[in-house]
């Protein structure tokens, strides 16, 4: 993969979620949250003081094929919770010796959550 494509593969990602935060808190502006130009130190969106107080995250935006267990551990999450009621969100909860526990959810249901 070229330089070029890994960037705007890495764009697409961030803009996705900068889509979702402006479409979840509708009152927000566009220059409330803005991305990063890819390669830059810090944060991949930007939020404005407001935004950040209104949204309380920080994004790392990671768009990569080295992540497919993960994701085989979200679909068995997902295939076990059909059919339950009521309706449970899907999550992976993992964790690596010496880190701290992560979990991971769908991005739809994430921004469901922080609304």
């Amino acid at each position: 993969m070229t330089p070029a494509s890994k960037k705007r593969k890495s764009a697409l990602l961030q803009n996705l979620v900068r889509d979702k935060i402006l479409k979840s808190f509708p009152h927000l502006k566009k220059k409330d949250v803005s991305t990063a130009p890819t390669g830059q130190n810090g944060s991949d969106i930007l939020l404005s003081k407001t935004a950040r107080k209104l949204v309380g995250m920080n994004f790392e935006c990671k768009n990569q094929n080295k992540m497919k267990t993960i994701y085989d551990w979200y679909k068995q999450s997902s295939k076990n919770s059909k059919g339950l009621v009521p309706k449970l969100i899907p999550c992976v909860a993992m964790k690596m010796n010496t880190r701290a526990p992560l979990v991971v959810i769908d991005l739809d249901d994430f921004f469901t959550l922080i609304q």
